[in-house]
């Protein structure tokens, strides 16, 4: 049995994290007349049934949407939630909030609810999309061990999800996560750039790279070995692979990525401080 078994489950918001998690409650079992997306575009609406998700409920109308959920998740932008909240303030009862806004703080989005503080604040990723995320979650010190089960399950139905106790923490898991797959594109992208640049076409050096790259992540994924530990096991004395990682370390790759999670993490602290 599984803790998702039965709930009621409510989206404020049908964009595509909605629908990444959506697929990804469908794909693990949770009946589709259970859920429910409100979202005020009818295209968006009619793109659940394009989908063959057509017994997902679908309406305009968010308090609708709120009245006998059992979790809501909020999926709107973060400029526009204190506008959202508001058409449903008066009707919360004792649903389990889950915020995929960026930046948005729990205390700040439980004053635009009047207080209410029955909010997890989760920071998921685009592979959700294919049910590959990676999410964090942070809880309010009143949810309780079993609310917290039911947000983990939500979030599990796309990928990993991970508990973190400090909400400033957050901003780190935007970093090394909510962020972050846009590093491995650029990575790849660079990648299948040098490749053409040695005389390989566009098509086979894409294909080379992005199966190297999705390979190198199952076996760090799969092996006891640490990510070093995996790179010196490729490492053969002056060989090719020395004098390539030799080339990055020369070129201090390791501090730019972290001056690049640093300013991230800055650019994701100031985000929340203009949300106030």
């Amino acid at each position: 049995m599984s803790v998702l078994d039965n709930k009621k489950i409510s989206f404020i918001g049908g964009g595509n994290m909605a629908q990444a998690l959506i697929s990804g409650l469908v794909a693990c079992g949770v009946k589709p007349e259970l859920i429910t997306v409100s979202a005020p575009s009818a295209a968006t609406r009619q793109q659940y049934s394009d989908q063959n998700m057509n017994t997902v409920d679908s309406t305009a109308d968010p308090k609708a949407a709120v009245i006998g959920a059992d979790v809501v998740v909020l999926a709107v932008k973060p400029q526009v939630m204190r506008e959202v909240v508001s058409e449903f303030a008066d009707a919360l009862d004792s649903q389990l909030f889950i915020s995929v806004a960026a930046g948005l703080s729990t205390e700040l989005l439980s004053s635009m609810l009047g207080d209410y503080r029955n909010i997890v604040r989760a920071m998921p990723n685009t592979p959700s999309q294919i049910q590959m995320g990676a999410t964090g979650l942070y809880a309010t010190d009143n949810i309780s061990e079993s609310q917290k089960q039911l947000a983990t399950a939500v979030m599990e139905a796309s990928g990993l999800a991970m508990w973190v106790d400090d909400e400033t923490h957050m901003h780190a898991v935007t970093a090394v996560a909510g962020s972050a797959p846009a590093y491995v594109f650029y990575f790849i992208e660079s990648m299948i750039d040098g490749a053409v640049a040695l005389g390989l076409d566009k098509e086979q050096a894409s294909e080379l790279a992005m199966q190297t790259v999705l390979g190198a992540a199952q076996m760090t994924i799969n092996s006891d070995d640490s990510p070093a530990e995996l790179r010196r096991k490729v490492m053969s004395p002056k060989g090719t692979t020395q004098a390539a990682i030799e080339s990055m370390q020369a070129n201090e790759i390791g501090r730019q990525i972290g001056e690049a999670m640093q300013a991230c993490y800055d650019r994701s602290q100031a985000l929340s401080e203009e949300m106030k």
